[in-house]
């Protein structure tokens, strides 16, 4: 037999005003991970949220006034491991955008959160959630690539999506007593809900190949905007797409080239477009001019990729 689960509960009720949003700045940091918090009223706010470990899944219910979670780049920078929310709202509509896309997702729904990439999540009424938290490894082992389905809303009303929901807060009201059931109900919810999921992955996809498609036209933009400036890197493309290095990485993953290498390609190019109009500048110049170390290395880099060096495909221009 396994031991006693336990319940754990936070509420705002008997502390002061003044210290309500300090303390619910603490309790979502300890039951999630850390966000930041915007209340509509930080003087009248009211929160309750009781959470309990089943396994592999965390499940929790939260009820509080309207409150703006947000996740910035530096609440991810040092996460070592991917963790994702479910949310399910149950008295009023929730806001939620993340890598670009945002949906709103009204009582009778579900969306998929992802813990590694920054998102803001709000909602305007007082409002009743059922929240389950997984780590990626867990949730991977029954959905493959669980990230392509975020920002998505799903229906919870019926069919796997109706059973999941339900099942996810017949579990939250009725709290196992002990371990080894919440293990197994655990286990049971997240397979649930990768099916769920699943199912509805025609439409999730495409939607999704879109917003990745739309990043990466935005991440090109950018590449060629910036190709003179000395600090354009993968960093600088990310912070300028409103998306993390680790999603810019991703983008690019089933290219024909990674983001270092566009850039480079570009600025040879750039390069080669300028060697072939009259009176280019010194050969130096124009290696600095694209962010090259030294002439060297434009000239080898550049013989690589049109197969012959600068100075000769100049002189194979001047001498037609």
């Amino acid at each position: 037999m396994g031991g006693a689960l336990t319940l754990m509960r936070h509420s705002t009720s008997n502390l002061p005003p003044a210290a309500r949003a300090g303390h619910w700045n603490g309790v979502i940091a300890d039951v999630y991970f850390p966000l930041h918090l915007t209340f509509g009223d930080a003087a009248r706010f009211d929160g309750q949220l009781e959470h309990q470990t089943l396994g592999d899944l965390s499940l929790s219910r939260l009820q509080t006034e309207p409150v703006q979670y947000e996740r910035h780049p530096r609440h991810i920078a040092g996460t070592c491991e991917e963790q994702y929310l479910i949310t399910i709202p149950r008295r009023a509509p929730v806001t939620f955008r993340q890598l670009g896309r945002e949906v709103r997702c009204d009582p009778g729904g579900f969306i998929l959160e992802r813990g590694d990439e920054p998102y803001r999540f709000s909602y305007e009424a007082a409002n009743d959630l059922c929240v389950l938290k997984v780590a990626k490894p867990v949730l991977s082992q029954g959905l493959r690539s669980p990230d392509r389905h975020c920002a998505q809303v799903f229906n919870g009303r019926g069919g796997l999506g109706g059973l999941f929901t339900t099942m996810a807060q017949q579990v939250q009201a009725t709290a196992p007593a002990d371990a080894a059931a919440g293990d197994v109900l655990g286990r049971q919810l997240i397979e649930l809900l990768a099916l769920a999921i699943d199912r509805s992955s025609e439409m999730a996809d495409g939607a999704q190949s879109a917003v990745r498609t739309a990043h990466m036209k935005r991440a090109e933009e950018v590449i060629r905007r910036n190709l003179s400036n000395p600090d354009l890197s993968p960093d600088l493309v990310a912070e300028a797409c409103g998306i993390s290095k680790r999603y810019l990485h991703e983008i690019f993953a089933d290219g024909n080239a990674t983001v270092s290498q566009l850039i480079r390609e570009q600025r040879l190019i750039a390069a080669r477009n300028l060697l072939a109009m009259s009176n280019p500048g010194p050969m130096s110049d124009i290696a600095y001019r694209f962010g090259f170390s030294d002439q060297a290395q434009f000239s080898r880099l550049f013989k690589a990729m049109f197969g012959q060096t600068p100075s000769g495909y100049r002189a194979s221009l001047t001498g037609r």
